[in-house]
């Protein structure tokens, strides 16, 4: 059981319901006792499809950019969004807003790419409380050169099968359920 169906016919259910409720107590703030509101058919399929891409799209967008660049997504992520930034640069908080990273795993990253001279970090001239990371050329040559092969991942595994209504509804979508990242302020 994936937690979202029924407790199977037939047996009790009264293990399956233990078990649930103890997790949705933990995940919704639903107490032990009261009961879960199952997915209908068209829920399920909803959750089944939204926690297929979740899990499996990052991985198949990565790929290509590991195997032709030596770099994951979210580094791509982030030295993308500084090469749009104005003068190459933004504030690491909103760096790791707009790579969808907590702030934590941006900092491992940035680190990272500092010793392949891809990045320098610099406290903020107009308010030294914030740093700074900024794209050097050797960091911008990266994006670059992995630009074409993530622009075809992206077209092959999302875009190209989706229609101008789809990619609005996703779109929707996704402004809707907007996550950020806890450490986000």
């Amino acid at each position: 059981m994936s937690g979202t169906e029924r407790p199977m016919s037939g047996t009790d259910g009264r293990e399956e319901e233990r078990t649930s409720g103890q997790a949705d107590e933990r995940t919704s703030g639903q107490a032990d006792d009261e009961q879960p509101r199952w997915l209908d058919e068209q829920e399920k399929a909803a959750w089944t499809g939204l926690i297929s891409l979740v899990l499996l799209l990052p991985g198949k967008l990565e790929s290509p950019l590991r195997q032709e660049h030596g770099i994951t997504l979210f580094e791509y992520l982030v030295l993308s969004h500084l090469s749009e930034a104005p003068g190459r640069k933004l504030r690491m908080g909103e760096l790791a807003f707009l790579a969808s990273g907590s702030l934590s795993r941006l900092s491992n990253v940035i680190k990272r790419c500092e010793q392949r001279g891809w990045v320098v970090r610099t406290p903020d001239p107009a308010d030294g409380r914030y740093t700074l990371a900024e794209l050097t050329d050797a960091g911008f040559d990266i994006v670059r050169e992995a630009a074409p092969t993530h622009l075809r991942a992206v077209r092959g595994l999302v875009l190209d099968s989706l229609n101008t209504a789809d990619q609005k509804a996703l779109v929707r979508i996704a402004e809707k359920m907007r996550i950020v990242p806890d450490d986000f302020g």
